[in-house]
């Protein structure tokens, strides 16, 4: 006789979540890790978002058999989520990540007789795809300014123009791009700068002050 045959425990239901338990691991784990991750570098975010997509999957799986509203346990743990990071000033892109991984996990805890395994498969590739173009290929490319306080004013004439772009390089350590003159303050001796530069540099920038702290 099969050992697995001997084991009262497995059975459709079991190898239903076995199944779809596997899947919601892997596409999450691929969107945090091969995704987020390598842009942000946040250690903690990363671990917050593994143990919520997991949690959250089987907490609604098991509702779902106890006949609760898929409705009420998507509002439910949307609901934790926000309050739970609501202490801690959290940017609206790790907001939007926490809602990918809440929505990937609930999308694969769906039990639904309309809802077949393609259509499970469709909906965790399409926001796979989409993410993954939004942040490494869109974004990538996209341009984001800064406005800083320059108070070497003396080299905002035009003729300088060249010497103001490689002192605010090397202060900033961003290859920017180009730079409008703002606000000009000659009690204080200080001008309003803003600097563009591409939003990829901005974050790596950002990811170093981070770890410096």
């Amino acid at each position: 006789m099969n050992i697995i045959d001997q084991l009262p425990f497995i059975n459709s239901h079991f190898l239903e979540l076995l199944i779809r338990g596997s899947l919601n691991l892997l596409v999450s784990l691929f969107v945090i890790r091969y995704i987020y991750y390598p842009v942000t570098r946040r250690k903690d975010y990363f671990f917050a978002y593994v143990l919520l997509s997991n949690v959250v999957f089987f907490l609604v799986y098991l509702l779902a058999d106890a006949q609760i509203e898929i409705g009420f346990a998507f509002g439910m743990f949307a609901i934790f989520g926000i309050i739970r990071y609501r202490t801690n000033p959290i940017p609206i892109k790790e907001m939007t990540y926490l809602f990918v991984v809440i929505g990937i996990a609930v999308i694969n805890a769906i039990s639904n007789d309309r809802l077949n395994s393609a259509e499970v498969l469709l909906a965790n590739m399409t926001i796979v795809v989409v993410t993954y173009v939004l942040e490494r290929v869109w974004l990538a490319r996209q341009e984001v300014s800064k406005m800083i306080t320059f108070e070497k004013i003396e080299l905002i004439k035009p003729d300088k123009s060249e010497a103001l772009l490689s002192d605010l390089k090397e202060r900033t350590g961003l290859n920017i791009h180009r730079y409008e003159i703002g606000d000009i303050d000659f009690l204080r001796d200080v001008v309003k700068i803003r600097i563009f530069f591409s939003a990829k540099e901005y974050s790596s920038h950002i990811l170093n002050e981070d770890n410096t702290n």
